[in-house]
């Protein structure tokens, strides 16, 4: 398995600079196409031609590259992949480093992302397996009917839905009968500072509801498909209880699609908590990406890109190393 790792983290390497190499690419066309972003920053305002040059200077935009459309402008790429190699992502319009824009947003949507995962995970796949072992029977219905429903609602609808009913109800409740903050601010209506975890709480459900719905979907669709394998049946034939059936012998290899699921939707979330962290004003990754978007920051754009890449890639990486994990069968070396 080691040497699978190797071979693994080296194609690593062609991804990783193809994708900043077509982001890097779309910003030189967008600079050389629409003028130098500078500009913007001064709305109507003529900006003294000094002051405007010495921006452009510090923000790197000063290569006769960026003038002359079509050029990919490789020098810039090769000083981008330079300073990326040493941490160093740039600054943003207001000269801020973009490492630690990154540092302050990261660790947010990361706890967002890992309260998703649990939730989306624990609930999905014990709610799969409760309907995939009574097939066709009243769990099993209420589970498809309630799954649907919950696939079928758009994120910002219930965001706000949710919003309204957890801050402005359940939240104004505790907090008139003297609940613990810690409580009260799980069911807030924004990010609580002093509280990280707990106002993180219910953002977390909303943001994994959608992928519950498909895990549970899918758990119970391979749980059912497992248990009318032969080797189900022999361990059955030789007098294993119900429990270890299921639990042993047929659990693990349902999950193989359901881990290769979540794996993929690690990357989604960390990306797609946009309208999550909007609606609950979370200043994450997804708040940084949409003020970044709206004032055209292309150089923590790219930034972002290639970190929820290498997020994308490692979790791959995770999800085939936990398939031998799962399946003795599966061998890499």
């Amino acid at each position: 398995m080691g040497r699978y790792t190797v071979r693994r983290l080296l194609q690593f390497i062609p991804v990783l600079l193809g994708t900043m190499f077509l982001l890097h690419y779309l910003q030189a066309i967008s600079i050389q196409i629409n003028g130098n972003p500078v500009r913007a920053l001064f709305g109507d305002r003529q900006p003294p031609p000094d002051t405007l040059a010495a921006l452009t200077r510090s923000l790197g935009l000063d290569d006769p590259c960026l003038s002359q459309p079509g050029n990919p402008c490789l020098g810039l790429f090769g000083d981008r992949l330079a300073n990326y190699a040493h941490g160093d992502f740039g600054v943003d319009f207001t000269l801020q480093p973009i490492t630690e824009l990154i540092a302050q947003a990261a660790p947010i949507t990361l706890r967002l992302t890992l309260i998703a995962i649990a939730f989306e995970s624990l609930v999905g796949i014990v709610a799969g397996l409760i309907v995939g072992i009574r097939k066709d029977k009243l769990a099993d219905n209420f589970v498809r009917i309630s799954t649907v429903l919950v696939i079928s609602v758009p994120v910002f609808v219930l965001g706000v839905l949710v919003q309204i009913f957890s801050g402005l109800y359940i939240g104004v409740w505790l907090k008139d009968r003297g609940a613990p903050d810690w409580l009260t601010a799980a069911f807030s209506i924004s990010y609580q500072f002093d509280h990280p975890w707990a106002s993180l709480l219910v953002p977390g459900m909303v943001l994994g509801s959608f992928s519950l719905g498909f895990i549970a979907r899918l758990t119970r669709t391979s749980l059912i498909e497992t248990l009318r394998a032969d080797y189900v049946r022999t361990a059955r034939a030789k007098g294993l209880s119900k429990s270890r059936v299921v639990g042993v012998h047929a659990l693990r290899n349902s999950l193989i699609p359901v881990i290769t699921y979540i794996g993929i939707d690690i990357g989604y979330l960390m990306g797609g908590a946009l309208v999550t962290e909007g609606i609950f004003n979370i200043p994450g990754i997804g708040g940084l990406t949409f003020q970044s978007t709206r004032a055209g920051e292309t150089p923590v754009i790219i930034a972002v890109a290639t970190l929820l890449t290498l997020v994308f890639l490692l979790a791959s990486l995770l999800v085939d190393l936990l398939y031998a994990v799962l399946d003795p069968r599966i061998r890499y070396d």
